[in-house]
């Protein structure tokens, strides 16, 4: 005897599936082109420093070690790191293999292009480097937002130093609406250290579906004086409706620097 299904929770079923089909059109419809970021890397500025020597419309092009740094169109100050290889996004093995570049340390090594743009002494503690799930994005080559941190995120991370710890554990207060996980990483430099593979070492279900989580990295000067970073991790979720778009912890306006110059 076939089962029948009650109407209301095969209603309820329809409509989570619409509400998870809508989420997604969403979250992609609002770029034009989501190949724009590879054809600006790939096809004018590698072109460009291979023709010319100069990497226009990019400010960098490191062909040794195969990343770009673009100017973002939002915001004064805002760069993306942007590999010159096709790296997807967040999601992609190339990411987890070894050997594989650690590109957290080139968009460190980009500050300097920040602080040309911000034109202010820039903190440590002011700048924070992130990128978004499969679902908060909408483009289809891996980019690292580099820009300031929102000071309502440096405040609180700031007074709860003592809580995070060198594991990832729970974050109770929420960011920007959202919680997420931390983990401090001690040292003036990622080094070989790379966040991508320090989430999937831990989190086994991440390592299962890393296109549904983004990453955070934020500068930070410990209580005893000692460099580092504090990481954090959100992933996508229904309920609640979360696209996981760490770039919500940055500040397009850099309002942490006050006024641009």
């Amino acid at each position: 005897m076939q089962r029948k299904i009650p109407i209301h929770g095969a209603l309820r079923a329809g409509a989570i599936v619409l509400a998870a089909l809508a989420w997604i059109a969403a979250s992609r419809a609002s770029a034009a082109d989501p190949n724009a970021l590879w054809h600006v890397v790939h096809d004018l500025c590698v072109t460009d420093i291979k023709v010319s020597g100069s990497p226009a419309p990019c400010s960098k092009v490191d062909l040794a070690h195969g990343y770009a740094v673009l100017k973002d169109i939002r915001g004064d100050t805002q760069l993306l790191l942007i590999p010159t290889d096709r790296v997807t996004g967040i999601e992609d093995p190339q990411l987890l293999a070894a050997g594989s570049p650690n590109y957290w340390q080139d968009a460190w090594d980009a500050l300097p292009l920040f602080a040309q743009r911000t034109g202010k002494p820039t903190g440590r503690e002011d700048v924070g480097l992130a990128i978004n799930s499969f679902y908060g994005r909408t483009q289809n080559q891996l980019h690292i937002h580099i820009d300031c941190v929102r000071p309502g995120v440096q405040r609180i991370l700031a007074a709860n130093q003592a809580r995070i710890g060198t594991r990832w554990s729970d974050f109770d207060v929420p960011l920007t609406g959202h919680h997420y996980r931390v983990r401090r990483l001690e040292g003036a430099d990622f080094g070989a250290r790379d966040p991508f593979k320090l989430l999937a070492d831990a989190d086994p279900a991440a390592r299962a579906d890393m296109g549904k989580q983004t990453l955070v990295a934020i500068g930070e000067t410990f209580a005893d004086g000692r460099p580092g970073f504090i990481l954090l991790v959100d992933h996508a979720s229904l309920a609640p409706l979360d696209k996981a778009a760490g770039e919500e912890l940055l500040d397009h306006s850099c309002a942490i620097l006050g006024p641009h110059p």
